[in-house]
């Protein structure tokens, strides 16, 4: 009898894949390996759930053991890998030696604690366990401060404001979504916030949190002091890559593996945010779901290549619909404008008149279409 399938993680990378592989092979035995509950949720959705009153409960639709019966694997939770073996083709958890015939890992990416005095006092939101913790500190609570305007510091500072929350987000850039839109688009957005009554605070660090008697201080650059309930640590993610790095898998800024996912170890493949395909490190569902469709055939006989078709990122800020593809890294070029705020276009174009990417927001969104065709492939 061969060895099984093992999967480990139960994010949208791990459940996704298995349920391609399923539509495949419906016989070949399967163990999923999680260190959390194993709970069925959609991470993006993690970002919306105030102005929808729902708690963790309410995000969540399927526990482990309905994921098992549905997906007729073998889920088991709160596991602790400490480490593989590629030679033995073993994964060791605790007192357990688990031999697999391929193994998947879907790790995910962690958030990046703040290098200040006090971060320990900040909570992050990257799974459904830590949007319950976090669900559970702002009941009855009314000023949350958000650290970071990136993606997910933007999208929370929206939410938590649209639920009726007081936000005060904190960031070192000049506007929200630096490193995602053009500067112009990014300053579309600040009426918008302002408007649901967050107070934005660009161009200033938090230097230190310190606990009070009744909830926190946030102590910035230039020597401000905001008070709050609760504090949200939104400064970005990176890929968790330690246990593939003690396996002896090739690793940069994610675990890297080629177009078939193949990692630098036979039997092994990445995918998701712990994933760099072909150099590419993309945090975003489209991805993924394109590679949990091209690993599935390749682990059941088809080697399969993945293929990144044009993938737009839309940013959940209702109250200015934001669509962007930005341009590869290091893509040489500029952005020209097109429009009045808050409804503008941004092409990003190469010497040549080449479009490389854009940025949409407010009504310009309805452009996406149109745009999306003339993009190149991001991986043909």
């Amino acid at each position: 009898m061969s060895a099984p399938l093992v999967i480990i993680g139960t994010g949208l990378a791990g459940y996704n894949l298995v349920k391609e592989f399923r539509k495949i092979d419906a016989e070949r035995d399967v163990i999923m390996l999680t260190a959390d509950d194993g709970r069925q949720y959609s991470k993006p959705m993690l970002s919306t759930g105030f102005s929808k009153q729902k708690d963790d409960n309410g995000l969540a639709m399927n526990d482990a053991g309905a994921m098992a019966e549905q997906l007729k694997v073998e889920i088991r939770t709160f596991q602790t890998i400490d480490k593989i073996d590629t030679e033995t083709k073993t994964v060791f958890v605790q007192q357990d030696a688990i031999e697999y015939s391929d193994l998947v890992l879907a790790l995910g990416a962690e958030p990046i604690n703040l290098p200040i005095p006090g971060a320990e006092f900040a909570l992050h939101v990257n799974d459904l366990m830590d949007y319950q913790t976090f669900y559970q500190a702002v009941q009855g609570k009314k000023r949350i401060a958000v650290i970071g305007a990136g993606l997910v510091g933007t999208e929370y500072a929206h939410d938590l404001a649209s639920a009726g929350f007081a936000v005060d987000l904190i960031a070192p850039d000049k506007q929200p979504l630096t490193n995602l839109i053009p500067a112009d688009c990014g300053q579309a957005l600040i009426p918008a916030l302002e408007a649901l009554g967050v107070n934005l605070h660009m161009e200033k660090t938090a230097n230190e949190i310190t606990q009070q008697a009744d909830g926190y201080s946030v102590i910035l650059n230039d020597g401000t002091t905001l008070d709050c309930d609760v504090v949200l640590s939104a400064v970005g993610l990176r890929a968790r890559t330690e246990l593939a790095k003690e396996a002896g898998l090739a690793v940069d800024r994610a675990i890297c593996v080629d177009r078939l996912l193949k990692t630098s170890e036979n039997n092994v493949y990445a995918l998701g945010d712990c994933a760099q395909v072909d150099d590419l490190h993309l945090l975003y569902v489209l991805p993924l779901m394109n590679s949990a469709r091209a690993l599935a055939k390749t682990l059941a006989g088809t080697a399969t290549e993945v293929k990144y078709p044009v993938m737009p990122v839309m940013v959940k800020t209702p109250s200015l619909p934001i669509v962007t593809c930005p341009p590869a890294i290091g893509s040489e070029g500029n952005w020209e404008m097109d429009g009045q705020t808050p409804h503008l276009m941004g092409l990003f174009k190469d010497s040549d008149g080449n479009l490389l990417g854009y940025t949409l927001t407010g009504e310009r969104v309805a452009e996406k279409m149109k745009l999306n065709k003339e993009l190149p492939a991001m991986l043909a």
